[in-house]
């Protein structure tokens, strides 16, 4: 397993993986030094982290490996599915995996999900429109949902 440091707006970034896929994004609250020679394996997930935050993408494309029970695989897989700039509650993404009452479960798979921005559990909300709890400090679910959100066009007339 190899590990990498970039510099993001919201803290050092750990990436880890191997060459079976990135199986850890995750933000730090600690500063460490950035990775000067990133492994090849990890190249990638860089660039496109680099490129999302410097606002030119909004959809990542390398393979995926988190670590986690099927449950849980099945709650990350459903984020995926949630468009960029848009969000939905743990009340949708419950019923949309087939249990209504599955709300805490559902969360507290969001909770643990290993990868950071790529699987966007920040665009989970509550249904009354709160940003309710984020592993990563609600700080930080509020800087990447604004920055998901294109400016509100004002009409010329």
């Amino acid at each position: 397993m190899e590990q990498t440091h970039i510099k993001t707006p919201l803290g050092i970034t750990l990436i880890e993986g191997d060459e079976n896929g990135i199986c850890k994004i995750w933000v730090l609250d600690e500063e460490l030094p950035v990775t000067k020679k990133i492994p090849a394996t990890l190249k990638n997930a860089a660039l496109q982290l680099t490129e999302y935050f410097d606002g030119k993408r909004n959809t990542f494309d390398f393979p995926l490996n988190p670590q986690g029970t099927d449950f849980q695989k099945k709650v990350w897989k459903a984020l995926l599915e949630i468009p960029f700039g848009k969000t939905t509650s743990y009340q949708e993404l419950s019923i949309k995996l087939g249990d209504v009452k599955a709300i805490r479960a559902v969360a507290s798979a969001n909770g643990k999900n290993p990868l950071w921005v790529v699987v966007p559990c920040h665009r989970v909300i509550g249904s009354d429109g709160s940003l309710t709890g984020y592993a990563g400090g609600l700080w930080r679910k509020k800087w990447l949902l604004e920055h998901e959100t294109p400016p509100i066009q004002q009409s010329l007339f």
